[in-house]
């Protein structure tokens, strides 16, 4: 059994990350960290701190659901691996590209596990891709394309406004989710740049991003995010030599598979709880010493994409 301390009651614990726990059979939520404990009412005979000193000090806890402004992540994860936990930190990694090195190198040197929940990685349709890109499906893939556009989030999640909390905008939030799923698919990212702007709304933060990333495999992505369209959109295409790959909506079950010669569609549906998959794959690791299938080794990967589109041009 896994015993769970969560740092965080926001509106992706409550509605995702701790029913995932709570209904994952080796797990048990444990603990909760929260600034505003009456949050924790809802949870009865979970023990509540107040502080991560006080937190740390409970050796029944196993592992810690990082779930902070991203501006925490890294004090939060290296405090909880210091004293012998394991972590599974929401996404992005860290404010910062060093940032997120210092806690892979944490997790290395205190020998206990480090994830970061992109949790897309377990799409089942996700992996299917990936596997019809081995098989040569699509002959070989030359262009991704990821466009997720919607308006600005809700007040609850307002400090997702703040490059102080957030480290920016759309880029960081939706837009790391992309950039992961494209390292998922095809590998090391060689060379990033990109745009930022706020068109629309005059933000701390960014309002659109526009990330250009190539891989060493020869693929070229390009993953386009806003939060200043009242059209919601959720694209997602792998373009190859002899067809291309249609996973649109990237968070619904449709894939479609065309070629010169034929068209075909797979219905592969995620599980209702986007967070379990992630969760349950954490505890195979620490109980059962599986791969994890999201490791801060290679969640860094995302972090180092952002920095290089950070240092690019904002209008």
């Amino acid at each position: 059994m896994v015993n769970w301390l969560v740092i965080g009651i926001g509106d992706i614990t409550r509605k995702r990350v701790i029913p995932a726990i709570q209904s994952e059979p080796r797990s048990l939520f444990h603990s909760v960290l929260t600034r505003t404990p009456e949050k924790a009412a809802a949870y009865p005979g979970v023990r509540v701190y107040t502080t991560i000193e006080a937190a740390m000090e409970d050796a029944d806890i196993d592992a810690v659901y990082v779930a902070s402004p991203v501006a925490l992540h890294a004090a939060h994860t290296i405090a909880a691996l210091r004293v012998g936990k394991h972590v599974l930190c929401e996404k992005p990694t860290a404010i910062n590209y060093a940032e997120a090195q210092s806690m892979v190198a944490a997790a290395d040197e205190t020998k206990r596990l480090f994830g970061v929940a992109f949790y897309r990685r377990l799409f089942p349709k996700l992996v299917r891709a990936k596997q019809l890109i081995a098989e040569g499906a699509i002959g070989q893939p030359v262009l991704a394309e990821a466009n997720n556009h919607g308006w600005l989030e809700s007040e609850e999640r307002g400090w997702l406004r703040d490059p102080a909390l957030a480290g920016g905008g759309p880029l960081f939030d939706t837009g790391s989710h992309r950039i992961d799923a494209f390292n998922f698919l095809f590998g090391q990212p060689v060379r990033a740049t990109g745009f930022r702007s706020n068109a629309v709304h005059q933000l701390g933060v960014e309002d659109s991003a526009t990330a250009l990333v190539d891989y060493a495999c020869g693929v070229r992505g390009i993953i386009d995010v806003r939060w200043n369209s009242r059209i919601v959109r959720d694209q997602f295409r792998i373009v190859g030599t002899e067809g291309e790959l249609d996973l649109t909506p990237l968070s619904g079950p449709r894939l479609v598979i065309t070629t010169h010669s034929a068209s075909r569609e797979e219905q592969l549906p995620t599980h209702p709880n986007v967070h379990y998959p992630i969760v349950e794959d954490f505890v195979s690791a620490v109980l059962d010493g599986a791969p994890l299938a999201s490791p801060g080794s290679g969640a860094i990967r995302v972090d180092w994409v952002t920095a290089s589109v950070m240092s690019g041009i904002r209008a």
